[in-house]
């Protein structure tokens, strides 16, 4: 099996919803970034094997297979085909995880791997209510409510059953969503993400990630929960937004062929499962089952990323992994930075490989929690 690497790896900046990105279309949030990677390679566009973004809720301007029509958008070769990969917030981690295993297998030389998504565009789970006559995805399912005994499926739910069996406090949700804006801020006005943010065109306004903002700890706790009588809420949850990210990922032969010179090599890719029904726990099983067959220890990442879609999945996967925080999100995470779901895993991916260099570190993790239970685990040393 060859090896898998980076050779480079770009963002747009992350949009709040219904802000500054808000009125450009996903074909060209996603082109945007397509296009400044691929620009950068003095390589011709139709040389590449294929393009693999992660999306959610894929209609409207969403659909027919967004990364095919990103590329092309992009005004790249029309002989590279696309494929667009949905495994909930996962999506773009998922992707990367596509893209290295072509390379590791021989069967692809050059692919770019990302995520998009424009959540003022189409709103979360907006695809449950496209008036395909359902409820949720489970309703009518008969061997679902065999299994299952119709148990509320949500990920708001999830959270709080988090937070529950854990026993966090809200005042702790509310340290790390403080820690979070606190951290962000501390890169930003550190010049920490110039690197990796690409412009968007119909949106130079937009230079920065527009979620970080000075907390208010008081406010915070004068929020109602998201669940009537829970611990989260909008604070200790993720912002919707809008983004999109690429990386370029290469096998050997490419490097020598082309001349490129690789950022990190993919050490590990894999995914676990995880109880459905509490849904965010994953992360934690998927983490332990990536150190094993790696044969790794936690302390050996020198930066980690797990994306905070509530505050309790990372307390909880922090507890049961005994990480250092002073190694995890040291840039901020998805409370201050935002969430824009089918991009996140590559946005994640872009920051880490960043970060790692920035500071000198050899290794960086990332997982996060995903629909349905599940969590990918992705492995990257910094060359």
């Amino acid at each position: 099996m060859t090896e898998a690497y980076i050779i480079d790896a770009v963002r747009t900046p992350v949009g709040r919803r219904g802000k500054g990105l808000a009125g450009v279309h996903p074909l060209d949030l996603a082109a945007a970034p397509i296009a400044e990677l691929v620009g950068r390679q003095d390589i011709d566009s139709a040389e590449y094997d294929e393009v693999i973004l992660g999306c959610i809720d894929q209609l409207g301007p969403q659909a027919m297979d967004i990364a095919r029509n990103a590329w092309l958008a992009a005004g790249l070769s029309e002989h590279v085909p696309g494929t667009t990969v949905e495994r909930q917030c996962g999506s773009g981690q998922q992707a990367i995880h596509y893209a290295a295993q072509a390379v590791m297998s021989g069967t692809s030389d050059l692919v770019v791997a990302g995520g998009v998504q424009s959540m003022s565009a189409i709103p979360l789970s907006a695809s449950n209510r496209a008036g395909a006559g359902f409820d949720d995805p489970f309703t009518g399912s008969a061997c679902w409510a065999d299994r299952y005994g119709g148990q509320e499926i949500s990920q708001f739910r999830g959270a709080e059953m988090m937070a529950t069996q854990w026993g966090f406090p809200r005042d702790q949700l509310e340290e790390l969503a403080v820690s979070s804006h606190e951290r962000a801020l501390a890169a930003q006005r550190d010049g920490r993400f110039e690197k990796e943010i690409v412009a968007v065109p119909g949106a130079p306004q937009v230079t920065a990630d527009e979620g970080p903002r000075a907390p208010d700890l008081q406010k915070m706790r004068s929020l109602d929960p998201i669940i009537p009588g829970g611990l989260h809420t909008a604070a200790t949850a993720s912002q919707m937004s809008d983004a999109a990210a690429a990386l370029l990922i290469a096998s050997p032969a490419a490097v020598e062929r082309y001349g490129l010179t690789p950022r990190a090599r993919i050490h590990h890719v894999s995914a676990r499962g995880d109880d459905p029904v509490m849904m965010l726990s994953a992360p934690i099983r998927a983490t332990k089952y990536a150190l094993a067959k790696t044969g790794m220890f936690l302390d050996q990442m020198d930066v980690i990323e797990i994306n905070e879609a509530f505050a309790a999945v990372v307390l909880a996967w922090q507890r049961e992994l005994d990480a250092d925080m002073a190694r995890v999100n040291v840039n901020g995470g998805a409370m201050a930075l935002g969430h824009p779901i089918g991009a996140t895993g590559a946005r994640l991916m872009v920051s880490l490989l960043h970060e790692l260099e920035r500071s000198g570190g050899r290794y960086g993790l990332q997982t996060m929690c995903e629909g349905g239970g599940q969590a990918n685990v992705t492995i990257i040393e910094c060359l």
